[in-house]
């Protein structure tokens, strides 16, 4: 099973611990994107574009058939491979994911934190200017990388707050946020840019077993996002949790695995 980071992010960030991969028999891969930690740049990557990478991942590890899991950021990746790996992909599930920027029918950043309105407004116009945008931020999370929590707490609802200060998820969260930025922020650059570009792709095109789950509170990417996904791609699962929000998929992530290695009869 391959494990989609979010953004930014990186290889070593949150997942389920290693006894509870051994007791649902997973082998867990993960990677940083193009841009992320100790991987090259693909500059001007379009979403569609990671459906190469897991491909040559799983051809080098002698991986046929696998599942693919994105969270946040990594859920518009995880739909690419669905839709562009059907021959290999047996299951994908998205997790608090965005929608594509021209969704028909759904008004983007309704419901969505000031913050987040602020970077895929300015990721619409490109890489030079958001990553103008981000610069003082990526010096301050290298400088100090617990202040990328406390930023997010301005805006967290209570339920993400509390998943948070969990010691073991804030110590994941960490090191996933140095890792990430430890040799360029060209990984967060890229993404924004690409969430907010032609994703090359159309979660129409997805027929592999989809799973779409959100926090109904998630004001990072909202959940209207979630709903438009659940009827754009055919005969996905879409499972709304009234009462989290965006971190909330930290909590059920092994659930979600599981779901991923039943039988499809199950």
């Amino acid at each position: 099973m391959f494990l989609l980071h979010g953004t930014p992010g990186s290889r070593v960030g949150p997942a389920p611990r290693p006894q509870v991969l051994y007791r649902l028999g997973v082998r867990l891969i993960t990677f940083d994107r193009p841009g992320y930690g100790l991987s090259d740049r693909l500059k001007g990557r379009a979403i569609a574009s990671i459906a190469a990478d897991v491909a040559v991942i799983a051809d080098a590890l002698g991986i046929g058939r696998f599942a693919v899991v994105g969270r946040s950021g990594g859920a518009p990746h995880a739909l690419a491979c669905g839709a562009l790996l059907p021959d290999r992909i047996t299951k994908v599930a998205a997790l608090v994911g965005l929608a594509p920027p021209k969704a028909e029918g759904l008004d983007w950043f309704e419901g969505m934190a000031p913050s987040n309105v602020r970077e895929y407004t300015i990721g619409q116009g490109g890489i030079a200017p958001v990553a103008a945008s981000l610069a003082a931020a990526v010096a301050q999370i290298r400088a100090d990388p617990a202040s990328k929590l406390r930023g997010l707490a301005t805006e967290n609802t209570a339920t993400d707050r509390r998943t948070i200060a969990d010691f073991g998820i804030r110590t994941m969260l960490l090191d996933n946020f140095s890792e990430a930025l430890r040799a360029s922020a060209d990984g967060w650059v890229d993404d924004i840019v690409a969430f907010c570009s032609d994703w090359s792709f159309d979660p129409a095109r997805i027929t592999v077993p989809t799973l779409v789950w959100h926090g109904e509170q998630d004001v990072y990417a909202p959940v209207g996002h979630a709903r438009w996904l659940g009827r754009r791609i055919p005969g996905a699962i879409l499972r709304i949790d009234r009462g989290t929000a965006h971190f909330g998929a930290l909590d059920v992530l092994p659930d979600v695995m599981l779901w991923l290695i039943r039988e499809q009869n199950n």
